[in-house]
């Protein structure tokens, strides 16, 4: 579990995060939605410890990774799995060199012991075949699921995510939720995705943090964001024709 409390966050004399408070829970998938300019990179940049925080805690299970020392932090990073926006491969290495590369920096297992947990990393994303390929010989999905399997194979506790289906098509973008879902109930991770992805809003949203103007202003989840009352949330939410219909059928249901 991660739980963030009172979490203030400034730029010079601008204030971004306002008292943030939220727990992210163990297996589910938690996400982080809002407007861009909301504050919601910069909170999940502040959970992962690539920004400080002005004032306010970060807790890892019973760790405030804020309080915590250089050397813990470096150790509690290793305990992290991310997925960048872009994928973030390395061109030149092929996709299991890609795999193993957390493996041959922080693991003293034998090479072949690195080895075959990268392929059954790559299997468990259905890459299974596709380990001597380089990245600019596969799609834009599949080299999401690399990252996926690259994210994972250290089998980490935490798990976060920052717009993992950017630049994908609907269907794919559906792939990779259902792996990210998968993945974080099947090993119990705590997983946080930043996105403004409303399919994967209402696909796997269990517990979703509304960010707003730097304010945490809803938390609950994809059954409950149908009868919200925030209008920030609302305004979010149903900005477009589909979902606004979906939620006028929603109303009209429990109206009768």
């Amino acid at each position: 579990m991660i739980k963030i409390e009172h979490l203030y966050k400034s730029f010079g004399d601008k204030e971004v995060l306002k008292d943030i408070n939220s727990t992210f829970r163990d297996g589910e998938v938690n996400l982080i939605i809002g407007q861009s300019g909301s504050g919601k990179t910069v909170l999940m940049k502040n959970i992962v410890g690539l920004l400080t925080p002005t004032s306010g805690s970060i807790f890892y299970d019973d760790r405030d990774f804020v309080a915590l020392s250089k050397k813990e932090k470096i150790l509690l990073r290793r305990e992290m799995g991310m997925i960048f926006q872009n994928a973030a491969l390395f061109d030149s290495m092929t996709v299991l060199d890609n795999v193993m590369f957390p493996l041959d920096m922080f693991s003293d297992m034998p090479y072949e012991d690195r080895k075959q947990r990268a392929l059954d990393c790559l299997a468990r994303v259905n890459l299974a075949g596709a380990e001597m390929k380089f990245p600019g010989e596969i799609s834009g999905g599949m080299q999401k699921r690399v990252a996926i399997a690259r994210a994972i194979v250290l089998e980490p506790k935490y798990l976060f995510c920052d717009e993992p289906n950017s630049g994908l098509d609907p269907r794919t973008s559906i792939v990779i939720d259902e792996l990210i879902a998968g993945i974080t109930h099947e090993d119990k991770i705590t997983t946080i995705v930043n996105t403004h992805d409303m399919n994967s809003v209402m696909g796997i949203g269990e517990n979703i943090t509304f960010i707003c103007e730097g304010r945490a202003e809803w938390q609950g989840s994809n059954k409950e964001i149908m009868d919200a009352t925030n209008k920030s949330l609302e305004d979010f939410i149903f900005a477009s024709d589909i979902l606004r219909k979906a939620k006028q059928l929603h109303d009209q249901k429990k109206s009768q």
